[in-house]
């Protein structure tokens, strides 16, 4: 029994979970339920796989006529008409929503969506269209090591490095960097890649941006790469990064600097040369960051900031904690 059990195939939708309630409703075999699953029941299982099937197939169809929406001429006679952008952005965003479904998102990349979307949409004239493009992307390939694959074998990821570091629309960046994050976080094949197509200066010049978002989402992916995968602390350390965050926590406080502090935190951690650079008196580091600290004391809204902040002064300057600092110990 037990050898049966371990070479049973579990469902992995909810097609696959009804069809197995009714086959465990009608088996003959092995010990009876409690309660034996009535034919009333069984039939009323049945009848709902058959809705989801029904609706899955709705969908798959919804996703063909967004394509079709898509692949249309773009031009008449040179202009492309108003209303044809629009249903190409309500195209998009339809599928991005259908795409939520890893089933439907995994239906799209069969259907040659994928494709489609990097070949005529990525590279779009419209901003609207290319944010919209680039957030399909992420919907995809987020959770979803088969599509993230395919999408990387199909050069996605240098498009959309280029897209958050050269577009002219803000959207478009924040939304390509947020499609970036979903190929290169827990993915060792898109951190190569990432890696090959200087990946990290990107992340720099894009906390140097004029535009909020895209400076918080870089930051955060800079933060989140440097603990998942301190090995290329060294890589970072070389381009000169330390300066760069350092700049950027002199500007005018946001939400970004909490990212941007934790990020220095990481690259000093068992790393004399990170240690090293945090001390160059030209930065003026230690001051910063002491009055950085007494600027957030008692902001229980700043509690990981402040933590951040001590923990590099520490690391950096042998400095103790600041006593009264707000914080439970």
């Amino acid at each position: 029994m037990a050898e049966g059990r371990g070479n049973r195939q579990h469902p992995r939708n909810l097609q696959g979970v009804l069809r197995m309630a009714v086959e465990a409703g009608s088996a003959s075999d092995g010990p009876a339920p409690p309660e034996p699953m009535t034919q009333e029941r069984i039939e009323f299982l049945r009848g709902a796989l058959a809705e989801v099937c029904k609706g899955q197939m709705d969908e798959v169809e919804q996703m063909k006529q967004c394509l079709e929406v898509l692949n249309r001429d773009e031009c008449r006679e040179g202009v492309e008409e108003e209303g044809e952008e629009d249903e190409r952005e309500e195209a998009l965003e339809m599928l991005s929503e259908l795409c939520e479904n890893l089933d439907n998102a995994r239906d799209l990349m069969k259907l040659g969506g994928l494709d489609l979307c990097m070949s005529r949409c990525l590279c779009h004239s419209e901003a609207g269209i290319r944010w919209r493009a680039a957030q399909l992307i992420a919907s995809c390939a987020q959770n979803m090591p088969e599509v993230q694959f395919y999408l990387l074998n199909q050069g996605a990821l240098l498009t959309l490095l280029q897209l958050t570091d050269h577009d002219a629309n803000s959207t478009v960046r924040v939304k390509a960097l947020y499609a970036v994050s979903c190929l290169v976080r827990e993915q060792d094949e898109g951190l190569r890649d990432f890696l090959s197509h200087d990946g990290f200066s990107v992340l720099m010049r894009g906390m140097q941006s004029d535009c909020e978002k895209l400076r918080t989402k870089s930051a955060f992916l800079l933060l989140n790469l440097l603990t998942s995968h301190p090995e290329h602390k060294d890589t970072v350390l070389s381009m000169g990064m330390v300066q760069q965050l350092v700049s950027v926590l002199r500007s005018p406080h946001s939400s970004v600097h909490e990212h941007v502090l934790g990020a220095l935190c990481c690259l000093v951690e068992d790393s004399p040369r990170g240690v090293s650079d945090c001390r160059d008196p030209s930065l003026g580091l230690e001051e910063l960051l002491n009055q950085r600290m007494q600027d957030l004391k008692g902001r229980e809204e700043s509690l990981e900031e402040l933590e951040f902040c001590e923990r590099l002064r520490v690391a950096c300057f042998q400095g103790q904690p600041l006593e009264d600092n707000g914080m439970d110990r």
